[in-house]
This record gives structure tokens, C-alpha cells and sequence, in this order.
């Protein structure tokens, strides 16, 4: 098994036989002079999409009324819906809107809220006519005294518009911020002073400039800044373009197979935050790129929070569940009581998938032990390696418990290399 220490972890357990859901792995090896051992595949990318609308504009026409994105603000409200259709014609007025107020990549949008349907739509929209967004972690708003990482990323970006969920909960970092840049404060909630409501944004007439702009974008057109996590640091904007997110989710498509055969069969409930590349670039691209839905979960493996998650767990069983270690632990314990979410997310979740450290040995003993008493399914393990941009490492490997230990790594464009990994 991988120990604590490897930096990012990767795991499945899936129904089934794998060779249904995942291409066979091959590499080829490369050993250097210095003891480096370099790995690849020798498999092609195949040519992938121009840029991420283009998957939108596609799905809207083959399953216009296939739900693309929901919420619910509780565990006791219905879910809130959007389909293919209906984003793609709201993305085109709120492109509309993006387009008269002059945004570019010099005055980008900004996103400072959650996961939200507004909050993908208003991203969309300024990625389809060639604007960057970039979502940065609520916790700089919410939850810092000074506010100095915000001001920092803020002052970079010098954004054009700015989006929150609501200005109340948000007051004291729009003030903050106030004095560093010119821009249009966006807000969730219609009445909210001294704001936009997206609501008017979404419902602007949509302009020929819309279709010229879109037609305009290229692979390399800038899609989004994401920062760094910051935790050595001030965050870094790094940038990301339509080429690195779409070879991304066609490199996945080639690596999981199953995903070009599922057809109208993926659903994910997944709250991983859209400011870092697990939640956004892997998993909400994933659904966009192979018109799945995407139901998006209030809660978190945190204190107080999980327990919304089952809730909507119970509500809407995916059939790719993602999450993090401590959401495993967090899942395998309530599983054990609940025989009856336990029989549901056996026999309908396909896959289940984690990233972020490493998982314990405990508890993947347990969740191989569950997965074979309740589906007889076949258990795989992989190990990955972390992004700020594209991420297509991580996939299936022909054993069942790695020993793979990576003591030093180096990112490379078209690869990753792997120094004495053994």
C-alpha cells in the first residue's frame, strides 16, 4: 500500500470486471544515466475538443432536456435543475452581458462563492466568448481576519466583474477589497445593494457578438486562472488554457473507457470546491465533456456537514462517486449502519475514486471487504500525481495493493517523470 507519506493517492473500487471500465495500462520505460526512470505511454492523444463550450453547444442540440446541473439549498427542498438546453441559452445572454462590459483576460471575472448553478453558468459564459474566470476559495472571503491572500489575488487579476453568492455574508471582504479594483459586483440574490443580480444577467438578450467571440476562441485561448493553495505562500494564478482542459477529459476518456460507453448513465453528486482542479477541471469537466448530470452537494466531509451529504446521497445515488479521504472515512462509518444506502451505493456506484492524500490502510480494508460482500466487485489501486491545471495521471493499475513510493517528482508538459521510483 502507498503510505501516509506519498503526496497524492489514488483508489477505486469498482463492480465488476475492470477490463469493462478501464483501457488496459502501458508504459514504456525510459532509465537515464543518473538512475532517473522515466515513464510514458506509448498510447496517441487523440485530437480533442477546441474548447469546453464546445461540448456544451453539442449536448444542448443531442440531449437538450438531459439535467445538466442541480442544488437544493436543503436536504428537505426539491432539487433545482438546469438542463443542457436551458444553461447553454443562458450562457449565451450572460455572454452577452460579459461582451458589453468590455471583460478580457486583462479584467477576467472572479467567482468568490461555492459550487453553485450561477456559479458554473456565469464561469461558462465568460469561458464561451474567450473570457478567463477564476474561482478562488470562499475561505479567503469567509474565514481570513485580514484578508491579505484575497487582496493579493485581487490586485493580480484586477477583474472586471466580481461574483458572490450574496453581499451580506461576503460584506467584509467586498470591503476589503473595495479600493483595488473597478469592478462590477455580481450577486446570487436579487435585492443585495450596490449589486448585480445574476438573475438580470442571465436574462440579457442574447447579441450576435456571442456567436462571433465564441467562433473566435481557440485551444489557446486562456479559460481560467486557478490558484495555488497557498499554504506555502501567496497563492499563484496559474493559468489554464482550453487545450490543457480538453486533452485533459480526452486523455481521461481514452484511460476510462467506460465513460464514452455509459451514454445517458453518468450522474455525480460531488461537492469538491470548483477553486481547485479536482472539483473543477477533473469532475465538472468530466460531466460536461461526456453529457452526464451533475448534482451539486451542500454538504462536506466536515463536522455538522456530512450529514447533508448522506441526505442527498439517499436523494440521488451517482454512479461515480469522488471524494477525499476523510469523506471515505466519514462514508464507510455511516455505510456500516445504514444497510440500505449500503445495498444502493454497492450495486449502482460504479466506481468509486479519491484523490488528495492517502487513504489509511484500515480503511481501504474496509472498503475492499464491503465491496466484495456486497457485489463480489474486483478492487484496483493506482497512485497520481498532483495538478494546478490539467490532470490526467492516476489510472488503473493490473494489481490489487501498490508499493509504489515516488520520493521526488518533476512536472513536464507532456508527461509526467518520476525520479527513482520504485
Amino acid at each position: 500500500m502507498p503510505d501516509r507519506g506519498e503526496e497524492e493517492t489514488m483508489t477505486s473500487a469498482i463492480r465488476g470486471d475492470a477490463s469493462s471500465l478501464f483501457a488496459t495500462p502501458k508504459t514504456v520505460a525510459g532509465h537515464r544515466a543518473d538512475g532517473s526512470i522515466v515513464l510514458r505511454s506509448p498510447e496517441p492523444l487523440r485530437e480533442s475538443a477546441r474548447c469546453i463550450g464546445d461540448w456544451l453547444e453539442h449536448f444542448a442540440r443531442q440531449r437538450p432536456d438531459r439535467i445538466f446541473l442541480a442544488e437544493r439549498d436543503s436536504a428537505e427542498t426539491p432539487w433545482a435543475t438546469v438542463t443542457y438546453a436551458g444553461a447553454l441559452r443562458r450562457v449565451r445572454a450572460a455572454a452577452s452581458w460579459i461582451l458589453a462590459q468590455g471583460l478580457s483576460a486583462e479584467r477576467p471575472v472572479v467567482i468568490l462563492s461555492d459550487n453553485s448553478i450561477d456559479h458554473a453558468l456565469l464561469a461558462l459564459a465568460a469561458q464561451h466568448v474567450g473570457v478567463p474566470s477564476a474561482a478562488i476559495s470562499p475561505a479567503y472571503s469567509l474565514m481570513s481576519k485580514d484578508f491579505d491572500k484575497l487582496k493579493s489575488m485581487i490586485s493580480l487579476l484586477e477583474p472586471g466583474a466580481i461574483y458572490v453568492s450574496g453581499t451580506k455574508p461576503f460584506a467584509a471582504a467586498l470591503a476589503a477589497i473595495k479600493p483595488l479594483h473597478a469592478a462590477q459586483i455580481i450577486s446570487g440574490v436579487s435585492g443585495d445593494a450596490d449589486a448585480l443580480a445574476f438573475r438580470l444577467i442571465a436574462a440579457t438578450a442574447e447579441t450576435p457578438e456571442v456567436a462571433k467571440a465564441f467562433a473566435a476562441v481557440t485551444p489557446d485561448t486562456i479559460a481560467k486562472f486557478l490558484f495555488t493553495s497557498g499554504s506555502t505562500g501567496t497563492p499563484k494564478a496559474v493559468i489554464n488554457t482550453q487545450r490543457m482542459l480538453t486533452s485533459s477529459q480526452q486523455a481521461r476518456a481514452q484511460t476510462w473507457t467506460f465513460l464514452e460507453q455509459s451514454g445517458d448513465d453518468l450522474l455525480i453528486l460531488d461537492w469538491l470546491p470548483w477553486s481547485h482542479t479536482f472539483g473543477a477541471n477533473h469532475n465538472f469537466n468530466l460531466v460536461l465533456r461526456n453529457g452526464g448530470s451533475l448534482y451539486i452537494d451542500g454538504g462536506k466531509p466536515a463536522p455538522g456537514l456530512f450529514a447533508t451529504s448522506l441526505a442527498n446521497l439517499k436523494s440521488v445515488m451517482p454512479t461515480v462517486y469522488f471524494n477525499v479521504p476523510r469523506g471515505f472515512d466519514m462514508l464507510i462509518a455511516a455505510l456500516r449502519g445504514d444497510e440500505e444506502l449500503r445495498r444502493r451505493f454497492f450495486s449502482e456506484v460504479k466506481f468509486a475514486f479519491y484523490a488528495g492524500a492517502a487513504l489509511p490502510q484500515n480503511h481501504l480494508g474496509c472498503a475492499a471487504r464491503a465491496v466484495d460482500q456486497n457485489h463480489r466487485s474486483r478492487h484496483a489501486d493506482g497512485f497520481g500525481l498532483g495538478f494546478d491545471r490539467d490532470l490526467a495521471a492516476g489510472d488503473r493499475l493490473p494489481f490489487s495493493r501498490g508499493t509504489l513510493r515516488q520520493h521526488r517528482r518533476a512536472h513536464t508538459r507532456h508527461g509526467i517523470e518520476a525520479h527513482r521510483l520504485r
